[in-house]
């Protein structure tokens, strides 16, 4: 069995809406917004990355979602670092790297896939801060990660790219502290979350792929319940909505059809700000999982 891998491309410049042979897959693709949702692993995935408004650059952000099998697969989101040389070149290559380590696993039982899916993603994180490093140029990248294994998770990230697990009636299970100055002082209680929402000190990330002290934050293992919903995403969703906006707007209901509106807020929130409303324009990628 070959690994199955969701891709999303730049998008086309022609609005265009497209139904493919593969049970439960849509591709959207609008300007500078793709969308893709499927079955995967025992419940729903909604994939979508949008550019940022006013900007005529490549998308910095990338995504892998890879199904392992039928009961298995990774969902990953890197951004790259503004203002570093190649951020774009930098996620890709996380990304990819991480879909070279997997293929194997594609091949393999879910029970031996439950054993080799951890070392896996450790060593495709290594390596590909090692790749980065060789570029020479300062790229850089963060990166989330999440291993679904029948109704088990773990989380591996570095960086500010976040992930959270909510419950259908809207209760955060888990939620990762991002790697920066502001996300330190937050997970510490020394600001709240709106203080932290406009920190002007916001954009500092700490840790990233692309540095010899890069680390791994990795999750403890956690069983997904009925109707939960993770999410990982870049900082372009979590710098323009509140974490509560967030989760009203996705714990029920279509998972394709409520990330759609949740990316489609966040996308007017960059465009106008309104009141003590947050709004920063930059790349955003979403994956969604929904336990059916």
């Amino acid at each position: 069995m070959e690994l199955k891998r969701l891709a999303l491309h730049e998008p086309t410049l022609q609005q265009s809406f497209s139904q493919h042979a593969m049970p439960g897959e849509i591709v959207c693709e609008a300007l500078d917004y793709s969308a893709v949702a499927t079955a995967l692993a025992g419940g729903t995935a909604y994939a979508c990355s949008l550019r940022s408004p006013y900007k005529d650059t490549p998308n910095e952000d990338a995504l892998g979602v890879f199904e392992l099998g039928p009961n298995a697969a990774v969902l990953a989101i890197a951004d790259g670092v503004g203002g570093h040389a190649g951020g774009e070149t930098a996620a890709r290559l996380a990304i990819e790297t991480l879909a070279n380590h997997l293929a194997p696993l594609a091949e393999l039982s879910i029970e031996q896939v439950a054993d080799v899916t951890r070392p896996a993603i450790l060593n495709a994180i290594e390596q590909a801060n090692e790749l980065i490093q060789r570029l020479g140029t300062g790229a850089a990248t963060t990166v989330a990660i999440v291993e679904i294994v029948q109704a088990t998770i773990r989380t591996y990230h570095v960086g500010d790219s976040s992930i959270i697990v909510m419950g259908q009636r809207g209760r955060i299970k888990l939620e990762t502290m991002a790697h920066s100055p502001v996300g330190y002082a937050l997970g510490a209680g020394l600001i709240s979350p709106e203080e932290a929402l406009h920190h002007e000190d916001r954009h500092l990330v700490e840790n990233v792929l692309g540095t010899p002290e890069m680390r791994i934050e990795i999750g403890p293992p956690m069983t997904l319940r009925l109707r939960d919903t993770l999410l990982l995403a870049s900082d372009g969703l979590f710098d323009n909505l509140r974490t509560g906006e967030i989760v009203d707007c996705v714990r029920t209901g279509s998972i394709a059809k409520q990330g759609a509106s949740l990316v489609e807020l966040a996308r007017e929130r960059m465009e106008l700000a309104i009141d003590e409303d947050p709004s920063k324009p930059d790349d955003l990628t979403a994956i969604l999982y929904r336990r059916c």
